[in-house]
């Protein structure tokens, strides 16, 4: 009796599984877009972009509090039918599963996530090391559990959405992951050190995407996983240091977020697990 009554509790959690993952599902035109870390910066301008740019496509934004994200708010007035704001923090995974059931009971399905959150510093709490002296256990778990291991986390309970979506009702041959990572994460690029726990935050997610894009390609997933270098850009994030950014370099979130979303567009299946600057240069690990 036991083992019938579990053999049958097997075979119905299967035929779940198979009716709610089928890729017969009705698409909607323009597909779904999730930009977790979407209140400010580059994951406000990523939400902006993708609503401005055509008049169908649905944008999922996520982020901790969005009852105080005033410019998400606006976004939503104008595009009541298109944007969805859920609470998503990074830190919190039951957070993170709360959002899947919404968007696996909304849209059944995803054609592209965008990881956008990220810290560099936090005033009284967490700044940059400029020597290894400066160096807190602290610091480096906290960049680590925002930076590196929050967007893996965010991948993986997208993951079942992304396999069904692939570049259904949009122009790509599949589905995309895009976590924003930074060229100082790169390992063979370091030639000036400093920056230990940010640093070594963005290595560890560039090496968790790689992971993940190799287990993609072996399980022939529709799905391309990228990493993004934006520049340095003009937000909150970067603001006490840009005094030493050269002219030129520090760019506008309008500017950089359109030459990710250029990348973005053209993404095919051979591009998985490649890490790319803003102007579709590919960065050195």
């Amino acid at each position: 009796m036991v083992k019938a009554a579990l053999f049958s509790h097997y075979i119905m959690r299967t035929m779940v599984k198979r009716v709610f993952f089928s890729t017969s599902a009705t698409k909607l035109e323009g597909g779904v877009s999730m930009v977790q870390g979407a209140s400010r910066g580059i994951g406000l301008e990523f939400v902006r972009q993708l609503l401005h740019r055509e008049e169908t496509g649905h944008v999922v934004a996520t982020c901790r509090n969005p009852e105080n994200a005033t410019d998400l708010q606006k976004l939503k007035r104008d595009y009541a039918s298109r944007l969805n704001i859920l609470p998503l923090d990074v830190t919190d995974e039951s957070t993170i599963e709360e959002a899947a059931t919404t968007i696996r009971d909304t849209y059944g399905y995803l054609n592209l996530l965008i990881n956008a959150s990220g810290i560099l510093s936090i005033p009284n709490l967490l700044q940059p090391e400029t020597t290894l002296s400066k160096v807190e256990k602290s610091s480096l778990l906290l960049t680590y559990e925002v930076n590196a291991i929050g967007p893996i986390l965010v991948v993986k309970h997208m993951w079942p959405f992304l396999k069904v979506g692939g570049g259904s009702g949009t122009e790509r041959e599949v589905a995309v992951v895009a976590n924003i990572s930074a060229r100082v994460g790169s390992i063979g690029d370091n030639a000036l050190g400093g920056w230990h726990s940010y640093r070594a935050s963005k290595t560890a997610l560039n090496q968790l995407t790689k992971t993940i894009s190799v287990e993609f390609a072996r399980k022939k997933d529709p799905i391309s996983c990228i990493l993004l270098h934006p520049g340095t850009v003009d937000t909150d994030l970067s603001k006490p240091f840009q005094r030493n950014v050269p002219p030129g370099k520090l760019f506008t979130r309008e500017f950089s977020v359109q030459k990710l979303l250029d990348i973005v567009d053209n993404t095919k299946k051979s591009d998985n697990g490649k890490f790319f600057a803003w102007d579709s240069t590919e960065i050195p690990w």
